[in-house]
């Protein structure tokens, strides 16, 4: 027994990804494929993607959104849980990284439920909150540029139903964010708005000490 959350040495955490972790041979050759780019430090973890994908199914989602894809393992994740007429709706600005993984959302039978947006997410966001999407969302995923963290949440939360969740990545930023000698602008992005979200009233929220920090959100009805 415990009182805290456990330390995982390497081998503890592969004990961990040989006994949850369940990656498709599809899933397995993206993340490989990812692992070769100068940038690979961005992908989540399998344990991640494979707990983000549980709890899509779990809240019954259909209509889901993604701020940040990269090469797509997150998205492969999340539409793999919608059912079949779901949709994510996945925001980026780069077509080099995304295009690495279409060809995978296309083997695994979901890229008919992902619609690729390539535009500032922040635009993307708006002009669904434009078109009179409050409220119909039922999950957002959000792991993009530190800086506008506050921003995309604003906005994910209106899009949101009540009862829907958002889960936000790096909010433990490699433990920069308790480290008062680290102050740059993304760590110093992310520590506001870990301050900010306990004490949102309209949200509740859990800092699960997965990857590298993923705060989930509850919208409250």
């Amino acid at each position: 027994m415990s009182n805290r959350t456990i330390d995982l040495s390497d081998t503890l955490y592969q004990y961990l990804l040989d006994h949850s972790v369940a990656d498709s041979e599809i899933k397995q050759k993206l993340r490989a494929e990812t692992s070769r780019l100068d940038m690979a430090i961005m992908q989540i973890a399998p344990d991640q993607g494979q707990y983000m994908s549980l709890l899509v199914k779990l809240i019954g989602a259909k209509n889901a959104l993604e701020v940040g894809v990269f090469t797509g393992y997150s998205a492969l994740c999340i539409a793999e849980a919608l059912p079949d007429d779901g949709l994510l709706i996945a925001c980026d600005v780069s077509e080099d990284w995304t295009r690495i993984g279409q060809p995978y959302w296309e083997k695994a039978g979901v890229a008919h439920k992902i619609q690729l947006r390539l535009a500032p997410a922040t635009e993307t966001l708006q002009i669904l909150l434009d078109n009179g999407q409050t409220n119909t969302f039922d999950f957002a995923f959000i792991d993009a540029d530190k800086t506008n963290y506050d921003n995309y949440y604003e906005q994910c939360l209106q899009l949101i139903r009540p009862g829907g969740l958002i889960a936000i990545d790096n909010t433990l930023w490699g433990g920069s964010v308790a480290d008062t000698n680290k102050n740059d602008d993304d760590t110093q992005a992310i520590r506001q708005l870990n301050d900010k979200l306990p004490r949102d009233s309209r949200v509740d929220i859990s800092m699960v000490p997965i990857g590298d920090g993923l705060t989930l959100v509850h919208k409250k009805a």
